[in-house]
């Protein structure tokens, strides 16, 4: 995961899995990717035994950081946040070698390189906006003046960084396109804007593929179009509608067949915008608000699949 030092307790999905794996007994063991190595064809992490805490400013203690082979892991979690970078590809080529020796790895390492966050939603395009990933300034332009109202956005980005709202005869479309394609060198997704956005983009958990029924709906502050919490979004917990839940049923299997066991399904209206495989969150404040335990599901699953 990312360093551990820095979380904030109260949000962190990572920090509610550590501490349910706490609760259950088992030994925790925290690295960061750059911890992973390959030797004698051996995967082997430098990782620190940790425990937590569920207390603001000292919510960890750890050991000194020994040399581990990934064998010796039941499950090894990969949280890693984005950038989706070559050195997060080459943390998932380790991950696979892991698991081919026995080691359980949440979610698929060959399903983090596999389903990217954004492009993954074209894999059903029954439930998506109408999309257009490009690198063509043409072709994005014409798709603005299409469909008069869109959003572009990158294809390796989270938190809602580099986003753009756009309508047909903005000024600044050109240098937008320029930015996001790095002047038509770079693949970048076009989506037609779904006003519904006002009404919060929505996160649904799916874990193991069972759909969570709460979904955290994250309202754009005044004047933003991003409801993204890193953007200044606010969450506000809800009930999953019938809609939203028919559509997430329909994509569960596919996530299950990949061994992905913790995705964060994000829709605004009726539409799916991203499937969050690498590290979604959300977790906690579900938790919190609706008194239930999403983590232990999670953990439940994890324990059936080891006993197996």
């Amino acid at each position: 995961m990312d360093p551990i030092e820095s979380i904030n307790i109260k949000k962190d999905t990572s920090f509610g899995f550590l501490l349910e794996a706490k609760n259950r007994g088992w030994d925790l063991f925290y690295c960061q990717p750059q911890n992973l190595s390959l030797k004698d064809n051996q995967v082997i992490a430098d990782a620190q035994q940790i425990n937590v805490f569920n207390e603001v400013g000292a919510h960890y203690r750890s050991e000194a950081s020994k040399t581990i082979e990934s064998d010796q892991f039941d499950a090894v979690f990969m949280r890693k946040d984005p950038p989706f970078d070559m050195d997060y590809i080459y943390s998932t080529y380790l991950l696979e070698l892991a698991k081919e020796a026995g080691t359980l790895i949440i979610n698929d390492p060959r399903s983090l390189r596999d389903c990217n966050e954004k492009l993954y939603t074209a894999w059903f395009p029954k439930f998506t906006p109408k999309t257009l990933v490009s690198a063509s300034a043409d072709q994005i332009k014409s798709f603005v003046t299409e469909q008069q109202d869109v959003i572009l956005k990158p294809l390796d980005g989270m938190g809602g960084a580099s986003i753009f709202r756009v309508k047909a005869g903005d000024p600044n479309v050109s240098v937008i396109i320029e930015t996001l394609t790095q002047h038509s060198k770079q693949l970048a997704m076009a989506q037609t804007f779904i006003p519904e956005i006002v009404k919060g983009d929505k996160r649904i958990l799916i874990v193991n593929g069972e759909v969570i029924p709460y979904t955290l709906a994250r309202i754009p502050s005044k004047g933003e179009t991003r409801g993204n919490l890193a953007a200044g979004g606010s969450g506000v917990p809800m009930p999953i509608t019938d809609k939203e839940l028919e559509i997430a049923e329909k994509i569960a299997p596919d996530l299950v067949k990949r061994g992905l066991y913790f995705v964060g399904l994000d829709m605004i209206g009726d539409y799916v915008t991203e499937i969050n495989v690498t590290s979604p969150t959300c977790m906690r404040e579900l938790e919190n608000e609706y008194n239930i335990n999403i983590a232990g599901k999670l953990f439940d699953a994890i324990e059936h699949q080891l006993k197996q």
